[in-house]
C-alpha cells in the first residue's frame, strides 16, 4: 500500500505540473483513512485502543503499539524481553508488570536495580507516600524521607530491605557465585514463603521468568551487597563473588534458543541497551571467534519513552537506528515496531489493559 502511494506520487512529481484535474484521492493511493474517536462505540480498553489507532498523533501511536504488542505476545516462537527503567515501582506501576508476567506477555525481565529495590519495598507490604510542594527537601532528609519527584520513599524501608538481603546472603554458600538473576530468583522464592500478596519477583518465580539487573551496583541492593561484603570481611568470612557475566551468558543462551525475538521497553538506559546488545554479542562470537551460529535480531518492538531522539542517547534512539547495529530486523524484511513518546504512567497501563482484554477474548 505504501509502495503504491510512493510510486504514484513520484509519477506526479515527475510530470513537473500541478493540475487540479489530476489531484489524487487518498483512496486512489491506497492510503488508510483516519476516523473520529467515538467513545460511544468503545466498550473497553481494547476498543478504545483500536479506535485511537485510527486517529492521529500520540493516540495513533499507542493504538498501533497495542496491535504490535498483541502480535508479539501471541507468537509462540517469540521470546519476549521486557526492559524497564525509571521510577516505575515508586510510581506504583509494579502490578502492571506483574500482570504482564502473570499473563505470559513477558518471558524475560531486564531492569534497573532501583526499580527492583522499590518494588521489593512494595512487595514486603511497606508504603510510599505522596510528596507535596510545601515539604522542604532538607527537612525531608533529616526526617528520613527520600523524594522521587512527587513521591516519598522512607529510609526505614530501605534499612528493612537491607536486613532482608543481608539475611539471605548470610545463608548463601561461600563457594557459590552470585549474579543478579540468581539473587532475584532466591529473593522471589523467599517472598512467596514469607510475604503473601503480589509482587514482581513472586510473579517472576512463579512463571519461571528470569530477572536481570545489569547495572547492579547502581542501586540500593548493590550497596547492600557491598555492605554485606564488608561485614563478612570484619567477621573473617570469605566474601561472596558477584559475577555479572553469569547474567550475560544465561541471557544469551535464552536468546539463542528461540526462533524470533521481541522487546517491550519502558524508558531506555542500561536495561534497554544490555538486552539489545546480546544480538551484537552473538554476531561477534561468529565474526571474531569463528564460531558459526545463527544471527539473532529483534523482529518485534514496542517502546514507551518520552526521551527525544535528537539528544543522541540510547533511551531516545529509534528502532531504525538499531537496525544499523544489527539489533533489529528491518521493517522491509518483516520487522514490526511501535514507538510511543509518552509518560509511561499514562500509556503503559492503558496499553496492557487493552492487550489483556484481547488475550482474554482469545482464551475465553
Amino acid at each position: 500500500m505504501a509502495d503504491k502511494a510512493k510510486d504514484q506520487l513520484s509519477a506526479v512529481k515527475a510530470s513537473g505540473s500541478r493540475v487540479k484535474s489530476e489531484f489524487k484521492d487518498g483512496h486512489d493511493l491506497g492510503l488508510t483513512p483516519t476516523r473520529p474517536l467515538d467513545l460511544g462505540r468503545c466498550h473497553g480498553f481494547s476498543d478504545l485502543l483500536t479506535a485511537m489507532g485510527q486517529t492521529s498523533f500520540g493516540g495513533r501511536q499507542l493504538g498501533e503499539a497495542a496491535d504490535i504488542l498483541e502480535l508479539m505476545v501471541g507468537d509462540e516462537e517469540c521470546l519476549v524481553v521486557g526492559t524497564f527503567s525509571g521510577a516505575m515501582t515508586v510510581a506504583k506501576q509494579g502490578l502492571v508488570l506483574c500482570d504482564m508476567i502473570d499473563r505470559g506477555m513477558i518471558d524475560v525481565v531486564v531492569s534497573t536495580g532501583a526499580l527492583m529495590a522499590h518494588g521489593l519495598v512494595e512487595a514486603q507490604g511497606m508504603t510510599h507516600f505522596k510528596a507535596t510542594a510545601e515539604l522542604d527537601d532538607r527537612e525531608l532528609y533529616y526526617a528520613g524521607f527520600d523524594r522521587v519527584y512527587d513521591t516519598l520513599e522512607l529510609e526505614k524501608n530501605l534499612d528493612d530491605l537491607e536486613a532482608i538481603l543481608d539475611g539471605l546472603l548470610d545463608r548463601w554458600p561461600d563457594d557459590q557465585e552470585v549474579s543478579s538473576h540468581r539473587l532475584f530468583e532466591r529473593l522471589g522464592q523467599q517472598l512467596i514463603e514469607t510475604a503473601p500478596g503480589r509482587g514482581i519477583l513472586q510473579s517472576a518465580v512463579a512463571k519461571g521468568v528470569p530477572v536481570y539487573v545489569p547495572a547492579f551496583t547502581d542501586s540500593e541492593l548493590g550497596l547492600d551487597f557491598a555492605l554485606h561484603s564488608r561485614k563478612r570481611e570484619r567477621e573473617g568470612r570469605p566474601k561472596l563473588r558477584f559475577d555479572p557475566f553469569l547474567d550475560l551468558e544465561d541471557y544469551t543462551r535464552r536468546i539463542e534458543a528461540k526462533t524470533r525475538l521481541g522487546i517491550f521497553t519502558i524508558g531506555g538506559g542500561v536495561p534497554r541497551n544490555w538486552a539489545q546488545q546480546a544480538c551484537c554479542y552473538i554476531d561477534l562470537i561468529s565474526t571474531r571467534q569463528g564460531h558459526e551460529g545463527q544471527l539473532r535480531r529483534f523482529q518485534y518492538g514496542v517502546r514507551i519513552c518520552p526521551e527525544p531522539v535528537h539528544w543522541g542517547g540510547l533511551s531516545g534512539c529509534t528502532y531504525s537506528e538499531g537496525v544499523s547495529w544489527g539489533k533489529f530486523v528491518p521493517p522491509s524484511d518483516g520487522g514490526r515496531f511501535a514507538e510511543v513518546p509518552a509518560d509511561a504512567t499514562i500509556a503503559w497501563p492503558l496499553l496492557v489493559a487493552g492487550v489483556m482484554e484481547r488475550i482474554n477474548g482469545r482464551t475465553s
